[in-house]
């Protein structure tokens, strides 16, 4: 109901405005005096020794922010840079901070997003609330470029590079700041960030086109790939910030779903509830976010669905050439 009042024409949206408005209002106040604060100094900020390149969003929920971080550390370590990533590791919670991820960490401790992109690209990957934390345990990895997942309101972290990730379809919803409305900050912050990343949808002029394309579906008990039309009737299932994207995809693949079941983003499935469900088709399909919490318990039946962001060669240029800039400016002594 929340999303269909923020992005929908939700009836009860006209009873939400008077009670939300003022609190909206509140919140707007609060964040903006905090970022202030940062960047006058009354609070202190952490500027690490190396660049760092932050990719958040002004929206709640998940706008496709991790495959640009992932493709961002696969291209940088294509040039011959070796790039960090830090997260907060959200709906996790570590024995201790700052976490470094391995094949080992489960993701009950990191999160299922840094999880996802120390699997993909092998990159040393840290988690802690605190970003700046993070930011120092993965120093003596020699990591010559660090990379945030998330984070664009943790002024606490100092940055050179805003990324800013956009659902293309949905935009901005109503406009509306917390809890009126999706933002965290206005549009207006819009104007000072590095690159606008338009996820699906039709870019504005200025942003930078990406579209997540998937590849063939992968077993998780043994590793095979198949196209999903091959899979036969499918149980579709994800637990990300915006589940229809997800099944849009396979409908566009032409799978044969005859199921769609979202979760709650984060979600930590349990065997039971995910083998009664896969129960209901041949195969049981979901996101490569939602399979690294499900591989201990797979069955042979499940599959999920790995996706790669592409961008336009010209706004990819653009994006890298700007994190070239910064390396630079920092000199050989940060690598």
């Amino acid at each position: 109901m929340i999303e269909q009042i923020w992005f929908g024409q939700h009836p009860l949206r006209w009873l939400a405005w008077p009670l939300l408005w003022p609190l909206s209002r509140l919140f707007a106040v609060i964040s903006q005096r905090r970022r202030q604060q940062f960047e006058s100094g009354v609070k202190q900020s952490y500027r690490a020794p190396v660049p760092i390149v932050v990719v958040g969003n002004i929206t709640a929920g998940g706008n496709g922010k991790t495959p640009v971080v992932i493709w961002l550390v696969e291209t940088l370590q294509a040039l011959g840079y070796t790039p960090g990533v830090v997260s907060r590791g959200y709906g996790a919670k570590a024995p201790s901070y700052p976490l470094m991820v391995d094949a080992s960490t489960l993701t009950q401790h990191c999160g299922d997003e840094p999880k996802l992109i120390y699997q993909r690209t092998g990159a040393p990957v840290a988690v802690s609330p605190v970003r700046s934390e993070a930011v120092k345990a993965l120093l003596p990895q020699g990591v010559d470029i660090i990379i945030t997942d998330d984070g664009l309101q943790h002024y606490a972290l100092q940055r050179d590079i805003e990324l800013v990730v956009v659902d293309g379809v949905r935009r901005f919803g109503n406009e509306q700041l917390l809890p009126l409305g999706p933002l965290r900050e206005s549009t207006a912050r819009l104007q000072s960030v590095d690159a606008i990343i338009t996820n699906g949808g039709n870019a504005h002029p200025g942003e930078a086109s990406m579209q997540l394309v998937p590849d063939l579906a992968v077993n998780l008990t043994t590793g095979e790939r198949r196209a999903v039309g091959e899979l036969g009737r499918l149980i579709a299932m994800a637990g990300i910030g915006h589940p229809p994207r997800f099944f849009n995809t396979l409908a566009q693949l032409g799978a044969q779903v005859t199921m769609s079941q979202g979760f709650a983003d984060h979600k930590d499935f349990s065997a039971d509830e995910l083998i009664a469900l896969a129960a209901k088709g041949d195969a049981l399909i979901m996101t490569e976010k939602d399979a690294v919490k499900c591989t201990q318990f797979a069955q042979d039946n499940w599959w999920y669905l790995p996706v790669s962001a592409k961008f336009e060669p010209q706004d990819a240029a653009y994006i890298i050439n700007k994190i070239k800039e910064v390396k630079e400016q920092y000199g050989p002594s940060s690598s």
